[in-house]
């Protein structure tokens, strides 16, 4: 489907986000005048939304029941968090559903680094665009960060990519689940259950991760973390050249740990590097620093750049952020933790005595191996419980040492519960496992008020 032949369709953009956004200003720019439709209502969006809407003159259904009335489009662009199931019996058989990533994997010019995983995708396509970005060794023109993380939509980048460029993308299993194609280079990290409010069982959430690499050829790669069963499965398929990754296990072929080395033989690759010193806190971090240097590896960038790149990167913000110390405490902002799986993570990157704030709205997730990991670890003293999930993660810790507080109704009350348990030497963590929607507008939300209440309070 060619930009060209929507000029005589009717064309529906599906929720006016960042990617509806982004989608309708590629199609007007391109002659193509789209109907919007969001189920929120038009006084909900910002002002400055409001304003673009009357400027271009667009049709627009806003409201609780706009998606009742898509009978009768040609061409459906869906933004991620938006079902599939959803709309498919809401628009004729004839109606081609589509979305901003999938147009623009099917007129890309250039070699697509998609990266997928449970979490840590953030930080591992950053982490591998910073690489991409530092080396002088075979540097593209123009190498591109887009998807949740990146600055930019992928259809702003689209008419000026050049054949010889590399666009790095952060895929999320919304965005992946109708894709018809792989990128070159498929990055496969930790898989385990996410989104079980959106998707109907573990099977499907995999199976909508599985685009990254079922398509692929025998030209492309497969960098898959085999630590993990989901991922193991996901990199079992298509046809691309495997190369595994591990921290837990020596691999003949692959990157992995092998002692205070890494060691990378795929193809004529057969490589041992001392193990960089990072400023990456977490086994967790690890695993996203071996992919990285793995799809770098098989671009062909050499090692000494990679690793350099690597030494010097600071991660992300929200992510295992150092906050600050004050008293002989240091605070840690983790709250991009949104899931059991990255909450433990985040323990497991601490020696220190811990007191870990944790819940948040539901996504229905299993606390059961957080509560275990709990009771059994010896450095936590404390957990401050917020949100709705703050009962359910407090029926699972068994452990009677380790001290609860909970009822906080705002940050300031939450960081204050977390200090009256920490002592000097010990870590204060907000690691929410949980989405934040209710007392935060969203995660950045939550880790901004935390930060704000340690740089502001003596």
């Amino acid at each position: 489907m060619e930009i060209k032949d929507l000029k005589d369709k009717l064309v529906a953009v599906l929720g006016f986000g960042l990617e509806g956004q982004a989608t309708t200003k590629y199609l007007l720019k391109h002659g193509v005048k789209p109907v919007l439709f969001d189920e929120r209502p038009l006084e909900s969006f910002e002002a400055g939304e409001q304003d673009f809407i009357k400027a271009e003159n667009l049709n627009f259904i806003f409201g609780p029941q706009a998606f009742l009335e898509l009978k009768g489009f040609d061409v459906v662009f869906r933004s991620p968090g938006i079902k599939l199931s959803e709309i498919q019996d809401k628009v004729s058989t004839k109606t081609v559903i589509t979305s901003q990533t999938k147009y623009f994997f099917e007129h890309c010019p250039a070699k697509i680094i998609g990266v997928t995983g449970t979490k840590g995708k953030g930080t591992t396509a950053s982490l591998i665009f910073e690489i991409l970005q530092a080396t002088s060794y075979k540097l593209p023109p123009s190498v591109y960060l887009t998807g949740n993380i990146g600055n930019v939509q992928p259809l702003e980048i689209l008419d000026e990519l050049k054949k010889e460029d590399v666009v790095v993308y952060e895929l999320s299993s919304f965005q992946l689940q109708d894709l018809t194609q792989s990128p070159h280079i498929g990055v496969c990290l930790m898989v385990t259950s996410e989104h079980l409010d959106y998707h109907k069982s573990v099977e499907e959430y995999w199976q909508a991760k599985s685009a990254i690499t079922r398509f692929q050829t025998k030209n492309n790669f497969t960098v898959v973390n085999v630590d993990y069963e989901g991922s193991k499965y996901i990199g079992s398929l298509g046809e691309g050249i495997k190369i595994f990754v591990s921290t837990k296990q020596v691999l003949q072929e692959g990157v992995c740990l092998d002692g205070e080395k890494i060691k990378a033989v795929f193809g004529s690759l057969n490589l041992s590097i001392p193990l960089p010193v990072v400023r990456l806190r977490g086994r967790h971090n690890l695993e996203n620093i071996l992919a990285s240097i793995a799809a770098c590896l098989a671009l062909g960038y050499e090692v000494q750049s990679i690793l350099e790149t690597v030494k010097n990167f600071n991660g992300l913000e929200h992510r295992l952020e150092f906050v600050g110390e004050k008293n002989g405490v240091k605070y840690y902002n983790d709250s991009f933790s949104t899931t059991p799986d990255t909450a433990i993570a985040a323990l497991e990157s601490f020696s220190e005595k811990i007191v870990v704030i944790l819940g948040g709205s539901s996504k229905k997730s299993n606390f059961a191996v957080l509560g275990e990991k709990l009771n059994t670890a010896n450095n936590i003293r404390g957990v401050v419980l917020v949100g709705d999930e703050g009962s359910n993660i407090k029926a699972q810790i068994k452990n009677s040492a380790i001290q609860i507080l909970e009822g906080a109704k705002n940050m300031a009350e939450i960081v204050k519960q977390a200090n009256s348990l920490a002592e000097s030497g010990d870590v204060v963590l907000l690691s929410p496992a949980c989405v934040s929607f209710g007392m935060f507008k969203n995660y950045k939300d939550r880790g901004e008020q935390f930060k704000y209440q340690i740089s502001n309070n003596k």
